[in-house]
């Protein structure tokens, strides 16, 4: 059976391009989680660009996590020069606009985050499960990965320095439980570190009716307004299976510390060990940068030191893209 598989449109013509390159690579991770032998392409039909690959041994459960791809708007099967309408999986724990309403500065494309939740599942031990997982960022700015997470049906955990985006993320996801009549619980935590200290936390627990909030059948977000690089003690026994993160891009200046180590890079190398830490056997993390300011080799090198397996193969050696004129973002993936 041949699979056709629409990519979305998208108003940037340059970044298109882009986009084409990034559906390609989550499909071929996602066959390959799936154990399925095939060869995806790019391929236009009537001007249109779409994702083909051919194979006989799709699963039903395969076929859900793959029609999920984060770039895709429509599927079907190949026949002779025929497209016949395939299902699609729809079921979106949350509605998808959840990561998409709250606008501002710096936020990243909700589609190229779960473009990194994808591939960093596919490359976990836990590709297949269909459990609900811990996803945490540790540079969570204004929650588009948690809130991307929630979308998927997983948990998630953000860890952010700054207060005020702290409150504007919790802000934006309260009204949005109310405004969608989500069976919600909100409590505002702390919790002690080392040496006496400790910080602020706003732990959401979230059910769709009141029924599966008294059975448990819940899923839960946690804002904790930390610093980053101490992300073990932050989290404690609540180890990720997958850690998700945009790196800060240092577009306008990265500053100098010692003997020439820029500031970005100090920070990848201090959060790669607490990174270590914090993540689950078998799981993955995937972290992403602008690779004008920061390189690929330090940023797997780091994550390598910290004792993390880095994705080295295809197709998860060459995510580098174009995104606007200071900025040629790349991923690394690695896993525990």
């Amino acid at each position: 059976m041949r699979y056709a598989m629409l990519i979305k449109p998208n108003a940037n013509v340059r970044y298109y391009q882009s986009l084409q390159k990034l559906a390609l690579i989550e499909l071929e991770c996602q066959l390959e989680a799936w154990g399925i032998d095939a060869i995806p392409e790019i391929t236009n039909i009537q001007d249109e660009p779409f994702l083909t690959f051919e194979t006989e041994n799709m699963t039903e459960a395969a076929w859900s996590a793959i029609s999920r791809h984060s770039s895709v708007c429509f599927t079907a099967e190949i026949q002779g020069e025929t497209l016949l309408p395939l299902m699609r999986n729809h079921s979106s724990y949350m509605a998808d606009d959840l990561p998409q309403v709250l606008k501002y500065k710096g936020k990243t494309n909700s589609d190229f985050t779960l473009m990194m939740l994808h591939c960093a599942k596919a490359a976990s031990a836990f590709a297949t499960e269909t459990r609900p997982l811990c996803v945490l960022d540790p540079l969570c700015g204004k929650g588009t990965t948690l809130f991307c997470a929630l979308q998927e049906g997983h948990h998630a955990i953000g860890v952010e320095l700054d207060s005020k985006a702290i409150t504007e993320s919790d802000v934006y996801f309260s009204r949005y439980l109310k405004f969608h009549h989500w069976k919600h619980k909100r409590e505002m935590l702390s919790h002690t570190l080392v040496k006496g200290k400790s910080v602020k936390v706003i732990s959401y627990t979230i059910a769709k009716s009141a029924d599966e909030m008294k059975q448990g059948d819940t899923r839960s977000l946690s804002l904790i307004n930390g610093d980053a690089t101490k992300l073990d003690q932050l989290v404690k026994k609540e180890r990720a299976d997958l850690i998700i993160s945009d790196l800060p891009y240092g577009v306008q200046h990265a500053p100098k510390e010692g003997k020439g180590i820029s500031s970005l890079q100090k920070l990848v190398n201090d959060l790669a060990s607490a990174i270590e830490k914090s993540l689950k056997r078998g799981g993955a993390v995937a972290l992403s940068f602008n690779s004008y300011t920061l390189s690929r080799k330090h940023v797997a090198q780091a994550l390598a030191d910290a004792g993390l397996e880095v994705m080295e193969n295809r197709p998860y050696n060459d995510f580098s893209h174009w995104v606007e004129q200071a900025v040629e973002r790349d991923v690394v993936i690695a896993r525990k």
